[in-house]
């Protein structure tokens, strides 16, 4: 069950990175964004190089120096970059969420995975106590037997084991 958890985790991440190598291999146009101010936000984002500001409307080069884009450039409720209907606050938010209960999700599976396997644990040495109980039983009732035989075949030649001294007596 570990293992299950581990894989569907490392398929999980090598898909992402799949997709995000065959995303970015696609050649950006050569358009400068300053050309395509005052036009429109989906014209602008052709180029995944533009960060389109929906304030002043203007096509401009994503400040690459700076994850997020400063405010002086362009505020985070009116930036966009990659599609014009998300902006960049939704799409902070958005990524902590996932990127959160993603996390949240690996922890449970971890935990689940180990509590699993300590039950598991539990159930096996459950199992050996019955068995080793079982045995022990029947060592015991094999014991009882062989005495019981032992104390017959005695009684037969008339060395009872009750008196240790009867054929001392006998003489």
């Amino acid at each position: 069950m570990p293992g299950l958890c581990v894989v569907l985790v490392a398929v999980f991440f090598l898909n992402l990175s799949y997709n995000v190598c065959t995303e970015a291999q696609t050649p950006p146009p050569s358009i400068p964004c300053a050309s395509k101010s005052n036009t429109s936000c989906s014209d602008c984002l052709q180029n995944v190089t533009c960060l389109w500001c929906e304030q002043t409307a203007q096509c401009i080069d994503y400040p690459v120096r700076n994850i997020l884009p400063p405010r002086s450039v362009c505020p985070l409720n009116d930036a966009r970059w990659g599609v014009c209907w998300v902006n960049f606050q939704v799409l902070i938010i958005t990524m902590s969420v996932l990127a959160g209960a993603l996390f949240i999700a690996v922890l449970i599976c971890c935990c689940c995975c180990c509590k699993c396997e300590r039950i598991g644990n539990k159930k096996e040495d459950a199992k050996v106590e019955r068995e080793n109980r079982a045995r022990k039983s029947r060592q015991k009732a094999k014991r009882s037997e062989m005495q019981v035989r032992h104390d017959e075949i005695r009684q037969k030649y008339g060395i009872a084991k009750d008196n240790p001294y009867s054929r001392m007596n006998e003489h």
